[in-house]
């Protein structure tokens, strides 16, 4: 009879099965020190059908400038003009796409432990170390957790001040080193869709008033880039409307669609009267608690510290040419993206929270 494997092993290999020898080792986590685990190729199939969006329209609009502006018109002077604000639009547009995919978006680099820092095996099975807290740990990377840090099931990892998950830039996470340069793309493509929306119009409306003075395929160009841009500007225009208003308000998508976060940063509840974890789940808690946590979601901003502190946050800089970096494309977020300061009225908000959540506990 094979011996049995061990219900507890303290090695730092994964043991190999004892019923099967030639099973596969267990899958390696991800460390923050180690390259990032490598995506498939059909992952950044979203990236290309992004570039080719915002390539799309340029043929078109160059027949529009040369037949309009050149040989309609004879203005070299505006066809240059439209073309340098087009062209730099877009080099703004790829310059920030190429930070979101090439740069990491935050990693969460390990502490160094000293020699004789130890864990010992009481500290390592208490079963009351609640590592979902912030600045705590995550359980599926098993390394620090700062706070604002997200893991994405998707990458496999966690990022610091985790936004969202996007698929079109490469299935890429965008974070604190990402963030930036991803508002800076969105506002970068709306620009270019409300300019090029703009000057195809003009050129449409000489058309309808000067039919014989146009070539006759220009207005079908023309009329197509108008739709084109509208649509463009209204999609990506309103996205980028949404992070202003995420910026201005010290909020991530993920803060500001899951209002059950604020669960996590309430005061210890008392230990007795009431049926509420601590910190409470959101699984546990019935309606009324539901729409307690959601109306204080919407009338509390945790990380909110004034519009202006906000947006130093996002896009401050100490350098003394940082501002070109961020016209260029964006660049990263000021600071570690592990310590943020707090709305002064947080703690008196949380505490009266977590009282009414144990009110409404105890009168049901």
């Amino acid at each position: 009879m094979a011996p049995r494997a061990p219900l507890v092993s303290f090695g730092l290999e994964p043991l190999p099965s004892s019923r099967n020898p030639n099973s596969s080792p267990a899958p390696k986590l991800y460390d923050s020190h180690d390259d990032p685990p490598q995506k498939p190729w059909h992952h950044y199939l979203p990236l290309c059908g992004t570039v080719l969006l915002i390539l799309a329209p340029h043929p078109s609009l160059l027949y529009v400038l040369v037949t309009y502006h050149l040989q309609t018109l004879q203005t070299p002077f505006r066809f240059a003009t439209h073309l340098l604000a087009t062209y730099t639009l877009t080099f703004g547009a790829f310059s920030s796409l190429i930070v979101c995919v090439a740069r990491d978006p935050g990693p969460v680099t390990e502490t160094p432990q000293s020699e004789g820092d130890e864990v010992g095996l009481t500290e390592a099975l208490m079963p009351d170390i609640d590592f979902d807290n912030p600045g705590g740990w995550c359980r599926k990377c098993w390394a620090p957790k700062p706070e604002r840090t997200h893991h994405c099931s998707t990458c496999g990892r966690c990022v610091l001040k985790m936004d969202h998950h996007c698929p079109w830039l490469g299935s890429k996470c965008i974070g604190h080193r990402t963030y930036p340069a991803f508002l800076h793309f969105l506002c970068s493509v709306t620009l270019l869709a409300i300019y090029i929306a703009i000057i195809s119009a003009s050129g449409l409306w000489y058309a309808f008033n000067n039919p014989y003075n146009m070539n006759d395929y220009t207005p079908i160009h023309e009329l197509i880039l108008v739709f084109t841009g509208i649509i463009f500007t209204f999609v990506i225009g309103s996205f980028f409307l949404y992070h202003v208003y995420l910026v201005s308000t010290n909020q991530t998508t993920l803060e500001n669609i899951s209002p059950f976060f604020l669960l996590k940063h309430l005061p210890p509840l008392p230990r007795t009267g009431h049926t509420l974890s601590d910190p409470p789940l959101e699984p546990e808690l019935s309606g009324p608690q539901r729409r307690l946590v959601k109306d204080a979601h919407g009338a509390m901003h945790l990380y909110d510290v004034g519009w202006r502190n906000n947006w130093a946050q996002v896009f401050g800089t100490q350098r003394k040419f940082g501002w070109l970096v961020r016209l260029w494309c964006g660049g990263a977020s000021p600071g570690d993206g592990k310590r943020f300061p707090r709305n002064p009225r947080a703690e008196e908000m949380l505490a009266k929270l977590a009282t009414e959540l144990v009110k409404i506990d105890r009168n049901e």
